[in-house]
C-alpha cells in the first residue's frame, strides 16, 4: 500500500484522504495511519505547491550552478554540500557525475542577485574550485507538470 500511496500523492499531494482510500480500496483510517507513519519515518518530507511564476507579476530568476570542489578527507562531498544547502537562497543541492561535482539550484529576484550569491558566498567557500552558472530562460515542464500550452488553431479545416 505504501508504494501506491507514494505514487499517487507524488502526482497530487492535495488528494483527499477519503478519495485516496477509495482508489486504494482501503479503510480511511489505514491510509491516515500509513501517511502519518511515512511522515514520521522521513519518507514523506513535505508537501509543496508548484507555481508558474511566469503567469504572475512577480519577477524570479532560476539558476542551475555547477560547482567543482575539493572533496574533504573522510567526508567526501558531504560537508561542503551541507555548507551550501544551509544558505536560504538555495533550493537544492545534488552530487552529480561528469566534469563538476555538485549541482546547486536557486531562485533570486534578479540576475544580479544570483550573481552576487555566486561571487560573494558560493565561490568564496574554501573548497570551491570553480562554478558555471546557467539561467533558466523558460520552463516547459517542471516536476511532471507541463507549463506551456501549444497554440491550437480553432478554425475549421478545409481540405480540397
Amino acid at each position: 500500500m505504501r508504494e501506491q500511496i507514494l505514487s499517487i500523492i507524488e502526482k497530487n499531494s492535495r488528494i483527499d484522504v477519503k478519495e485516496l482510500a477509495v482508489i486504494l480500496g482501503a479503510e480511511e483510517i489505514d491510509v491516515v495511519n500509513e501517511l502519518a507513519a511515512m511522515e514520521k519515518e522521513g519518507i514523506i518530507c513535505g508537501y509543496h505547491t508548484m507555481i508558474d511564476w511566469e503567469k504572475t507579476s512577480i519577477e524570479k530568476v532560476t539558476a542551475l550552478i555547477e560547482v567543482r570542489v575539493t572533496p574533504q578527507r573522510g567526508q567526501g562531498f558531504d560537508n561542503i554540500a551541507e555548507r551550501i544547502y544551509k544558505y536560504p537562497e538555495v533550493n537544492s543541492v545534488y552530487l552529480i557525475s561528469g566534469g563538476f561535482d555538485l549541482l546547486v539550484t536557486l531562485e533570486g529576484k534578479s540576475l544580479k542577485e544570483v550573481s552576487a550569491f555566486v561571487s560573494d558566498k558560493l565561490s568564496a567557500l574554501d573548497t570551491v574550485l570553480s562554478t558555471a552558472t546557467h539561467f533558466i530562460l523558460k520552463k516547459y515542464k517542471d516536476h511532471g507538470t507541463i507549463l506551456t500550452k501549444k497554440y491550437e488553431d480553432e478554425r475549421e479545416k478545409i481540405t480540397p
